[in-house]
């Protein structure tokens, strides 16, 4: 499966930010237009999901599995990443790397994923096959089955690639650990692809109890998207996925981060060309009501986007282009950053980060930083900047629906957060809804030292490392 790189701006995001025996009825939940995306649910529990687009004769067919990093418990980390590798590794019917030669003779291409909150099982297939992916997919979620060699083989590929991944960039394993000083009681100080030591004593049983326990249609939801009928597809859903035994979905025993009470700093030295420094602060979330976490969600949101949401915006007009306080360049192009998460099955923070320029420290680089969230707290943000901010997020959320893929993946991630399918609307609503001042009463209240937790890279010459 191809796996890209995820550099390290995109890993900030993702802090800030984790695939019965008889034929059951479905249950519509709304009724909806051709055109609308509609849920039903199977009489096994799983969830169906299609949103017809006929623009193109395509059809997306994904498996979400509510399951991922935050459900793995402690000597395990990375089990759910490992799962989704033996997947492809066959089933009572097909042999190792054959599910994939099946869907390319269809005509399409496959993939899979696996992030904090879920796992996610895709393809892309001319439209008059859907049902040929989908006779596949139930096949595989139902009857994965391997040897103990090919666990062992694909386990070797999967450290190979945490060694290309993370202990290969200095950076990346900075993120790892802090990510791991955020978070003292949630499942995410964990790293989805899982420590090192925890693969080298996983063992094929730790996987197939992993796959016993989560992989069950009520823990499920199939997507379809594309040039497709509703009525066939939950016709052919029916068939193949209906027909799956029911089972309880294990109990989820919460696992609620405790309050932070001071500043928290890392320092992690290693070999590196340039210093990097990152801050996260904590940060509520949003689960698609109105309470008043909520909208600061919200305007945490349009926080973001107005000091890193376009080209030429806060953060890089003061600390890259050098137009802040005292008109220094602070920090290397493009690499002045905010994100936020907004949405998770776990708590959620709220970064900034910069790589300093030649001869500015990291603590002169988050003062930098600092001081735009506080130049916003003390005097605002002006009604067109706010507006500029929205109208590219409402741009980008159209041009979105070009793909039925990002289509199928927005529906299926609003599933997994135990959202309902017009979330995307509703949100897109409620961020209009933000005003100026929502955004400058967050920026005031949300940055306290106390809820800070700082990380700097510090580069280390090799043969100090070596010593050390």
């Amino acid at each position: 499966m191809k796996r890209p790189f995820t550099p390290w701006r995109a890993a900030l995001a993702a802090l800030a930010s984790g695939l019965a025996l008889c034929w059951p009825m479905a249950h519509a939940q709304a009724p909806a237009s051709p055109t609308t995306a509609q849920q039903f649910t199977l009489a096994n529990g799983m969830t169906l999901i299609v949103k017809p687009d006929r623009r193109a004769p395509t059809a997306t067919h994904m498996v979400w599995v509510r399951v991922g990093a935050i459900d793995e418990v402690d000597g395990t980390s990375g089990v759910a990443h490992v799962l989704e590798h033996m997947m492809f590794k066959g089933t009572d019917t097909l042999k190792p790397g054959e599910f994939s030669r099946r869907v390319a003779a269809l005509g399409g291409r496959d993939n899979a994923f696996t992030s904090r909150d879920a796992t996610a099982y895709h393809q892309q297939v001319p439209a008059e096959r859907l049902e040929d992916a989908m006779r596949l997919e139930a096949d595989r979620f139902a009857n994965n089955r391997w040897s103990d060699d090919e666990f062992q083989r694909e386990l070797q590929v999967v450290k190979e690639e945490r060694r290309q991944r993370t202990e290969d960039s200095p950076r990346a394993r900075m993120f790892e650990a802090f990510n791991a000083a955020i978070y003292q009681a949630s499942p995410y100080r964990r790293p989805i692809i899982g420590w090192m030591s925890d693969l080298d004593a996983m063992t094929p049983q730790d996987a197939r109890d992993f796959y016993r326990r989560w992989y069950v249609p009520a823990n499920a939801a199939l997507v379809i998207t594309g040039d497709v009928d509703v009525a066939q597809v939950r016709d052919m859903a029916e068939r193949h996925f209906g027909r799956l035994p029911e089972r309880a979905v294990p109990e989820r025993k919460p696992r609620t981060e405790p309050p932070q009470q001071g500043p928290r700093r890392i320092e992690y030295r290693a070999v590196a060309d340039q210093a990097l420094v990152a801050l996260a602060y904590r940060a509520p979330q949003w689960r698609g009501g109105d309470t008043p976490d909520e909208r600061d969600a919200l305007a945490l949101t349009m926080l973001s986007a107005v000091l890193d949401g376009y080209n030429g915006a806060r953060l890089d007009r003061a600390l890259v282009q050098g137009q802040g306080k005292g008109g220094q360049r602070v920090a290397d192009s493009a690499s002045a950053s905010a994100g936020y998460g907004l949405m998770g099955r776990g708590p959620q923070v709220f970064t900034l980060s910069a790589v300093p320029a030649r001869g500015v420290s990291p603590d002169a680089a988050a003062a930098a930083l600092k001081a735009e969230v506080e130049r916003i707290a003390r005097e605002g943000v002006q009604e067109a900047e706010l507006q500029r901010v929205k109208t590219q997020w409402t741009a980008s959320e159209i041009y979105k629906l070009d793909s039925v893929f990002a289509q199928a993946q927005e529906l299926g991630s609003y599933w997994v957060n135990g959202l309902p399918i017009d979330t995307g609307e509703r949100l897109l609503q409620a961020l209009r809804q933000v005003t100026p001042a929502q955004v400058q009463d967050v920026a005031r209240r949300y940055f306290a030292d106390t809820q800070l937790t700082t990380a700097v890279l510090v580069p280390e010459r090799r043969d100090t490392a070596a010593a050390r």
